[in-house]
């Protein structure tokens, strides 16, 4: 037990913390929380961030007829946590970017540089499957890079590098398709692009392994229409409990800048069940922002 100093404007906070200790390969101790975060994504939602969530931007409810430009400008919408309320009576700051690209793509572009950290210093996680990216890295010592696919469980994948018609221009000028996976069960043939066999790895229990509920977590995801088959499971888990503010860029058959009247073929999820995503994450405690 021990008390905390907690966010202007709340009353105090006396945690309660449970843990027990694992035997792990290399002969290390972990410590489990029993506090974070149950199974079946029924998390405790202290009453402040109950108030953030209540006070953040609203989530777009009409779908956009040019998302290009509808769902960039949202951006200058954003509230962040950091802006609204204390957060220095956490114990660890964690930044998880998953499917970063290179470190300019987002970690050294909106994160170093426009995120508000409160002076605090966060571990930055970046999560990338493509080797293209990988060796930028190897020179970013304040960066751990896991190369690898966030993904529900540790398996083989099929990496399709493929562009996305309304992405064309940002593809271009980043001179690399966007990548996407899937099991390597599926049939190939539905791959028009480039495709590598890589390895994915159960985010969801690296979430849970890596960081704890006292920790402040912000994560930005970008997979490609992979949200879809991370959130139940991050759900189910429990591990959905730990993220404190989140960066989402659904994906579905949204209209094309490219080609006007018609719908992306890349995905087949609707804007109503990206809605329904978001909605559902705050429902949960999750502070999520739509992303573009």
């Amino acid at each position: 037990m021990r008390d905390l100093d907690a966010p202007f404007d709340s009353p105090h906070v006396r945690e309660f913390v449970i843990q027990k200790v694992e035997q792990v390969a290399g002969g290390h101790h972990h410590h489990q929380n029993q506090n974070s975060g149950g199974g079946g994504g029924k998390c405790w939602i202290p009453a402040y961030k109950r108030d953030l969530i209540r006070d953040a931007e609203p989530l777009i409810q009409e779908e956009p007829l040019k998302p290009w430009i509808t769902l960039k400008r949202n951006i200058q919408n954003v509230k962040y946590i950091p802006s609204m309320v204390d957060i220095r009576f956490k114990s660890r700051y964690v930044y998880v970017d998953v499917g970063a690209r290179s470190y300019g793509s987002s970690i050294g572009s909106w994160f170093k540089k426009q995120y508000p950290k409160q002076n605090q210093t966060f571990d930055v996680f970046a999560i990338e499957a493509d080797k293209a990216f990988h060796d930028e890295y190897k020179i970013k010592k304040k960066v751990q890079l896991l190369p690898y696919a966030a993904w529900v469980r540790n398996e083989t994948l099929s990496f399709e590098i493929n562009h996305d018609p309304g992405k064309d221009a940002e593809a271009k000028a980043m001179g690399r398709g966007m990548g996407r996976i899937q099991p390597v069960t599926k049939s190939s043939s539905s791959l028009a692009g480039e495709v590598n066999l890589i390895q994915g790895f159960d985010f969801p229990d690296w979430l849970k392994k890596s960081v704890r509920e006292r920790d402040f977590v912000v994560m930005k995801m970008d997979v490609e229409g992979t949200e879809f088959d991370l959130f139940p499971r991050l759900i189910k888990t429990g591990a959905i409990c730990l993220i404190d503010e989140l960066f989402l860029e659904c994906h579905y058959n949204r209209w094309q800048r490219c080609c006007p009247g018609q719908r992306s073929l890349k995905y087949n999820k609707t804007y109503n069940q990206c809605l329904e995503l978001f909605t559902s994450l705050r429902q949960r405690g999750v502070l999520v922002h739509q992303w573009w």
